[in-house]
């Protein structure tokens, strides 16, 4: 069989895998394994594995990963979610849909420290559902809201799924970093647009909340300075050079555990239980990581990447339209892979190809980002959505889902204007040399 063919089979066999609910990173170490074996030789697949799993879990670049999910989860910990829900709710907690409006903008906030889209879900599911129902919002509204507004966590900087896009890929993380922000701004505006023009249509279903006096308002703002300090020491460290990347997500934890201990907000429990939630959640990452490594070899034996871009090249259609199949792809596969393996296991392949028809690397990576991130609030996988239905306690998941589709559409619309519009994109991480 040609090499080529013996990718196609591995695809095939890392499919099956996964629909047999092996674990991602299983399923990739084991296809990556046989397709070796296959290629090469039993024994030299075996030596693949102790030196693939070696040079990911001691490569220092690595480091950073497991340091910006703490910071995340010390965050939380520390009390930072519940108080950008509160000041968000004092801004926009008046109007018509303010709730989920400021849910969002949340959302937004807490992605600049958290990085993940779970964690971010069901930080804020926690505080704005309960608000919402005391408000008789409907519950299509609130879940669907708090669902996708989560998806902001993978794109505000520092989000891990960028961060690993940096280390694949060997481009600036700072640049990535920066990259981010405007886009997850323009996500959140588009969101928000979305949920006031339903809600001013259609009033009973989100109702507007208590009107906080200008003073009010300052005083929750107020309450938010710790938070903005530490995302502007943890970026902008990282953007003039300041920090390496494990060092900024280290400064950032450490910013995030003086905080919580300064306003009493961080107990010796919580501190205990999210730091071992930090460190599985960090082990799993990194064993995708370690053997989505073995199974990029095995896609590198099989030249499957030349193979593409040698065809892409004999077709005799615009550059344009070969991205956007590429999208496509992202956006599809999104709906049936977690965003970081669909990522570690697609970016190998793509990124070659996508440099050479001229397109902007940062660009490409925070669009592809963004098209992952849709992929959990979409069935049939929608892992937000599940983290949602586990936090409403029976709230059926099409409910769920038939709430998610409002920001869906908003979300999309906001995709094809930062894809008509790179310059959108790229002006901040043009800024950074």
């Amino acid at each position: 069989m040609s090499p080529a063919f013996v990718f196609i089979l591995g695809i095939i066999l890392l499919v099956i895998f996964f629909l047999i609910r092996m674990p991602i990173a299983f399923s990739m170490g084991l296809a990556g394994f046989l397709g070796l074996s296959y290629l090469t030789s039993f024994q030299t697949a075996l030596m693949f594995v102790p030196r693939d799993l070696f040079e990911v879990f001691g490569s220092y670049s690595i480091s950073a990963i497991p340091m910006f999910v703490l910071m995340g989860y010390y965050g939380f910990s520390a009390g930072l979610g519940n108080r950008l829900y509160e000041s968000a709710f004092s801004i926009f907690g008046h109007i018509r849909g303010g709730l989920a409006v400021s849910t969002i903008f949340a959302c937004a906030g807490f992605g600049a420290i958290c990085g993940s889209c779970t964690a971010t879900s069901a930080t804020m599911g926690k505080l704005a559902i309960p608000a919402m129902k005391k408000y008789k919002y409907n519950d299509m509204i609130a879940a669907g809201c708090v669902a996708s507004s989560g998806t902001l966590g993978i794109l505000i900087p520092p989000s891990v799924v960028l961060l690993l896009y940096g280390i694949i890929t060997s481009e600036s993380i700072g640049k990535l970093f920066v990259a981010g922000i405007v886009p997850g701004i323009i996500l959140a505006i588009f969101m928000s647009l979305a949920v006031y023009i339903y809600c001013v249509k259609n009033p009973t279903v989100g109702p507007p909340g208590e009107k906080v006096p200008f003073k009010g308002k300052m005083k929750a703002i107020g309450r938010i300075i710790d938070v903005i300090i530490l995302f502007v020491a943890v970026i902008g460290g990282l953007i003039f050079g300041f920090f390496t990347p494990t060092q900024a997500g280290g400064v950032g934890a450490v910013g995030a555990i003086l905080i919580g201990l300064v306003r009493r907000e961080l107990t010796w429990k919580a501190f205990l239980d999210n730091t071992r939630e930090a460190l599985r959640t960090s082990c799993m990452i990194l064993t995708v990581m370690g053997f989505a490594t073995l199974f990029g070899h095995f896609i590198t034996l099989s030249k499957i990447t030349f193979l593409l871009s040698d065809w892409i090249t004999t077709l005799k259609i615009p550059s344009f339209f070969i991205m956007l199949i590429i999208m496509l792809i992202y956006l599809i596969g999104g709906c049936f892979v977690d965003s970081l393996p669909f990522m570690i296991l697609t970016v190998p392949i793509f990124y070659p190809l996508v440099v050479s028809l001229g397109y902007d690397p940062i660009w490409f990576g925070v669009i592809i980002t963004i098209l992952t991130g849709v992929g959990t609030i979409t069935p049939p996988v929608g892992i937000n959505v599940y983290v949602i239905k586990g936090i409403t306690n029976g709230l059926p998941l099409e409910t769920i889902f038939k709430g998610t589709t409002l920001f869906l559409v908003a979300m999309m619309i906001a995709t094809i204007i930062l894809i008509a519009f790179p310059a959108l994109t790229l002006f901040l991480p043009n800024l950074v040399q």
